[in-house]
């Protein structure tokens, strides 16, 4: 199996792994101490695990560098946290940055700050891998 493959084959493995993870938080949803962000949480995991599962399905069409390709693939599979940071969420009741499914909700200042951490930097690191496969995918080939 060649590195694209095996990259490829990654992807759509851990999609399909955070694909179920949410399916399952969906099944709890009602018993975490914030049952909304549960929710966010269920949905968190169905979307984004679609969304490697889609990645995975264009990877060889993303022309950059290997070492490019190499930091999406890590973010990309460290997307399986996201569903995490949703659950932390839901567990602690926080409402960090999550106004609607925060609303009525608060948890301890730390438990707050940890969400809020974990949601800035899953966000940012979504944005700069979606730019950079937008870049990839781009009609002329990297020369």
């Amino acid at each position: 199996m060649t590195r694209i493959e095996d990259s490829k084959r990654r992807l759509i493995w851990h999609g399909m792994f955070l694909f179920l993870l949410g399916l399952l938080t969906g099944f709890d949803e009602q018993q975490f101490n914030n049952p909304r962000m549960g929710l966010a949480a269920h949905l968190e995991g169905v979307m984004n695990g679609t969304f490697l599962i889609a990645l995975g399905a264009v990877w060889t069409e993303v022309r950059l560098s290997p070492h490019q390709k190499a930091g999406i693939l890590e973010r990309a599979v460290r997307h399986v946290r996201e569903l995490g940071n949703d659950t932390l969420a839901a567990i602690f009741g926080a409402a960090s940055l999550s106004p609607i499914t925060g609303a009525g909700h608060s948890a301890l200042p730390w438990q707050e700050q940890v969400v809020t951490f974990a949601f800035i930097t899953v966000g940012i690191a979504i944005v700069v891998s979606s730019i950079l496969v937008l870049w990839g995918l781009r009609r002329a080939a990297v020369s």
